[in-house]
């Protein structure tokens, strides 16, 4: 049996998913958050292997048809796939695992995985988020406005996650998501599964 527990982060681009979840494993140690396969192109400030596994398009097209990938989507025209292989791998080490994808993704991981844990967070406005994506300085206008027209799909979603996080201040948005993740390790199933030995002994007599 799998020790360790899978967290899905799904948000729309620029409510700060990313710089959230960097926050997170630095202080929870026994989570690990999966670097994605994409084909899109490396962002100024990227690493490969670090940000995202930078894949051509036939290379993609091979993985995904080998089965390699744990979940797969098109996002703004351009393919993430998580490897199943990776994930499998830290959770049966009994390490948590964050995947960060979009609402696609999302679901076909609890199809695969019911226990899974949604974690969904949106920004305080569409407003914020506009200005957001804008001091990013990324993307040009077009980009821009079509990423806020995929954030209103995207947060339309929000009813599928077991959680949401406002992200109005970072602070405060990152102490929910640290309760999110400890109150998941608190649940009687992960317990009974981590703890063995001690239930063991506490029940003996």
């Amino acid at each position: 049996m799998s020790k360790g527990t899978l967290f899905i982060v799904t948000a729309p681009s620029g409510a700060g998913k990313t710089s959230l979840v960097k926050a997170l494993i630095e202080r929870e140690q026994q989570l690990r958050v999966s670097v994605s396969h994409t084909t899109r192109a490396k962002r100024p400030g990227e690493e490969g292997g670090v940000n995202y596994h930078f894949v051509g398009e036939a290379d993609f097209m091979e993985m995904l048809r080998s089965g390699s990938f744990f979940e797969s989507a098109l996002v703004y025209g351009n393919h993430y796939g998580t490897s199943q292989l990776w994930v499998n791998e830290q959770l049966e080490a009994g390490l948590d695992v964050i995947l960060e994808i979009d609402w696609q993704g999302a679901v076909q991981v609890r199809n695969l995985d019911p226990k899974a844990c949604s974690i969904f967070i949106l920004p305080p406005s569409l407003e914020t988020l506009k200005i957001r994506l804008l001091n990013r300085a990324q993307d040009d206008t077009v980009t821009i406005e079509n990423r806020m027209n995929e954030a209103v799909t995207e947060i339309s979603h929000v009813a599928e996650a077991n959680f949401v996080v406002i992200n109005d201040d970072f602070d405060t948005a990152l102490e929910d998501l640290c309760a999110i993740i400890r109150s998941c390790r608190l649940t009687m199933k992960y317990q009974e599964t981590n703890q063995a030995a001690l239930f063991a002994s506490l029940t003996l007599g």
